[in-house]
């Protein structure tokens, strides 16, 4: 089986170890909560044994997720860049308003971070421009141009 090799900042992966830790740490509340369930008896009809082992089953799940995101990680390495690349840090300016992303794989994207994937619309327009470039950017809004003031 091909390993998917997962393209993640130093920063994500350090973000990823530390959820790990403290998923890690809730295990055994959660197998409390699935022990003080089994006291309340006929397991067929016990709503918080069902609840407790369901949340067992996310939290295992999400563990061996970010357990194989670490195994498989090329950390993205940030250099001084002349063209917008994974890791880079984008400032956009479209008028008087200014727009600050970073371009990261799709394991750690998080828009509302400003983290955009290199996969995602934002991130394969801005992929390879320079600064004083113009971009449009297609959006549910519709097409928005922006000129690259700055790459980070």
């Amino acid at each position: 089986m091909i390993q998917k090799a997962y393209q993640i900042t130093a920063e994500g992966k350090a973000e990823l170890e530390k959820e790990l830790e403290e998923l890690k740490s809730r295990r055994g509340e959660v197998a409390d909560k699935i022990s003080e369930a089994r006291d309340f008896g006929d397991l067929s009809e016990n709503a918080e044994y069902d609840a407790a082992r369901e949340e067992q089953g996310l939290l295992e799940t999400r563990i061996a997720d970010i357990e194989d995101i670490l195994t498989n990680a090329d950390i993205i390495k940030t250099s001084g860049k002349s063209a917008i690349g994974l890791g880079s840090t984008v400032e956009l300016k479209s008028g008087a308003k200014k727009f600050t992303y970073t371009i990261v794989g799709p394991v750690e994207a998080n828009p509302l971070e400003g983290k955009v994937s290199n996969e995602s619309p934002i991130g394969m327009a801005l992929y390879g421009k320079k600064v004083g470039e113009k971009v449009t950017i297609s959006t549910p809004k519709g097409d928005t141009t922006y000129e690259v003031a700055a790459i980070k």
